[in-house]
């Protein structure tokens, strides 16, 4: 479909739309019984955030051109505001008073995700070397980016590496098929965790512990946001996005001097825009002003999240979109490396399997499965699952740059 030919090609209608139909998706998954609690229930409200705007493109409603105009405006400045607001609440110390065994199963999960995508392409490149050739590591790291920290690691990753939006969008559908799969089995598995944690020869008492701390922290924390309070959240994050944009050109200048560098994405703006929010809200963890989480912070850094993720979908052609369908099966490889290497963990330091499942989600799906699957084993858990989900987000753009290198090292790109 042509611009000339689209329906709407006032790009202000266009976001209006956008905005409209993220408003109906959140407004219908909110429904607690009846026929849209049940769609929700199978379809993740983050994959219509997807399609629906690519469906709107795809059949010339909307045109790609005001999607291009839109998404620059969410990428260069609503994914570094929502990184800055994703780390802001990071709370190292409460993090480490879950235990050493759920930080220990927190990183497993991300070790087993760093690993397994470049052991996934290692043995797809010796058996079927068409289905990983080329590039086509570029569009994996962005999955490593979501399964390490979530939406907006992927997001950053697809910038970064300038991944084609077709290919993009069949990076969410791997995405959500394999970690959906693994989240049902994970909901399976908390009903049954008193067995599973009898075979790990697991030691539950300090999960009473955490139940008890967590709802303290809850009461003691929580407040309603006033003005005030959403106006010094917004002018804290893109205060460091501005400093970001400096980094960008000022280091990315730099570097692209040095021919190396940029094989390595050093000259990239972009990737020290987006290393200095995220190193930027990590800091200001460390400060007061971490307690602008309690006002919404994260919820904020969410709300861009989504509008991002609907102009990316705006970009992607939905007749194309099964391309490479052969990549689910290359997600699967992945997710069970992941799998295997966290009970083999879990078994060797009796942790429970709690710990596994939530420093798993914690990476795979982030602040948007981590507390649903916490609060599986507990109600009160499910801020544990938020907590463990936040360090995903401040680890997950780095980590998926590094799982992105090593695939490219794996296919000799």
């Amino acid at each position: 479909m042509n611009v000339d030919q689209a329906l709407i090609t006032n790009p202000g209608l266009s976001f209006g739309v956008i905005m409209a139909v993220l408003g109906l998706i959140f407004y219908t998954s909110a429904k607690t019984s009846g026929f849209w609690a049940k769609f929700y229930h199978h379809i993740p409200a983050l994959l219509l955030c997807y399609f629906l705007p690519g469906l709107l493109t795809t059949t010339g409603i909307l045109s790609h051109d005001s999607g291009d105009k839109i998404y620059y405006i969410a990428s260069r400045f609503l994914l570094p505001a929502s990184l800055v607001l994703l780390t802001l609440s990071v709370d190292l110390n409460k993090i480490i008073g879950l235990g050493w065994k759920a930080i220990a199963m927190f990183f497993t999960a991300t070790i087993g995700i760093m690993l397994g995508g470049p052991f996934a392409v290692w043995l797809f490149h010796t058996i079927a070397p068409d289905w990983v050739a080329g590039d086509l590591w570029k569009g994996l790291s962005t999955l490593a980016g979501s399964w390490i920290g979530g939406g907006a690691n992927m997001a950053s990753m697809k910038e970064l590496h300038q991944v084609n939006d077709t290919l993009f969008g069949t990076m969410a559908v791997v995405d959500v098929i394999v970690a959906e799969f693994w989240l049902i089995a994970l909901l399976f598995m908390a009903k049954k965790s008193e067995g599973i944690d009898r075979w790990l020869n697991a030691d539950t008492t300090s999960i009473d512990d955490l139940k008890y701390t967590v709802e303290k922290y809850q009461t003691e924390n929580a407040r309603l946001p006033s003005l005030n309070d959403v106006m010094i959240i917004l002018g804290i994050a893109f205060f460091i996005v501005g400093l970001g944009h400096l980094a960008g050109d000022v280091i990315g200048g730099y570097f692209a001097q040095f021919s190396w560098a940029k094989e390595y994405s050093l000259s990239s703006a972009f990737l020290w825009l987006v290393l200095t929010a995220t190193i930027g809200g990590i800091g200001l963890s460390f400060t007061r002003l971490r307690d602008y989480e309690h006002a919404g912070a994260s919820k904020i850094g969410s709300a861009f999240i989504y509008i991002l993720v609907a102009a990316i979908g705006m970009h992607m052609d939905l007749t194309k979109i099964l391309t490479h369908w052969q990549l689910v099966l290359v997600g699967f490889v992945w997710i069970l490396f992941h799998i295997t290497l966290l009970f083999i963990v879990a078994k060797l330091i009796r942790a429970p399997l709690f710990f596994l499942a939530v420093g798993s989600k914690a990476n795979i799906g982030g602040a948007a499965s981590a507390p649903v699957v916490a609060a599986a084993f507990h109600p009160s858990l499910a801020p544990v699952g938020v907590l463990l989900a936040i360090l995903g987000y401040a680890v997950g753009t780095i980590g998926a740059y590094l799982t992105g290198e090593m695939m490219r090292l794996v296919v000799g790109g």
